[in-house]
């Protein structure tokens, strides 16, 4: 018996590892990585995930809006490159954190959350632009 033990663990280390999957998520940043991600990467989208009312009142300059209740079930056309780094952000983090649920549901790759404009220590700006 005392033989067997050791192969014994090995063989439920094994399974156990063969068991675990890893699921897709997005990525949690605090709001200096976000400004540091920014200064450091090209090619991505600002995503704010705010109303169109709020957007326009104030966002980050190049943002695109699409307001999380409008994630759903289908293709975003605004966001076409399911692997392209997409930073998103609402007024306090609590949407931005259920529309990055939802994207990446949708298959959505490289998703980071980091918070909410009210913590934005950048430039902003008004409008639709």
């Amino acid at each position: 018996m005392r033989r067997f033990l050791p192969v014994l663990m090995v063989l439920l280390l094994i399974s156990g590892c063969g068991a675990q999957t890893a699921e897709n998520t997005y990525r949690q940043v605090t709001m200096a990585e976000a400004v540091s991600m920014m200064a450091k990467e090209t090619g991505y989208i600002i995503l704010d995930v705010r109303t169109a009312e709020e957007y326009r009142e104030k966002h980050i300059p190049g943002a695109v809006n699409i307001a999380n209740e409008a994630i759903g079930t289908e293709d975003i056309p605004e966001l076409p490159d399911k692997d392209q780094l997409i930073l998103v952000y609402c007024r306090s983090g609590n949407r931005s954190k259920q529309a990055s649920e939802k994207l990446v549901k949708l298959g959505y790759t490289r998703i980071v959350e980091f918070g909410g404009i009210n913590s934005w220590p950048g430039e902003t700006v008004s409008g639709d632009t």
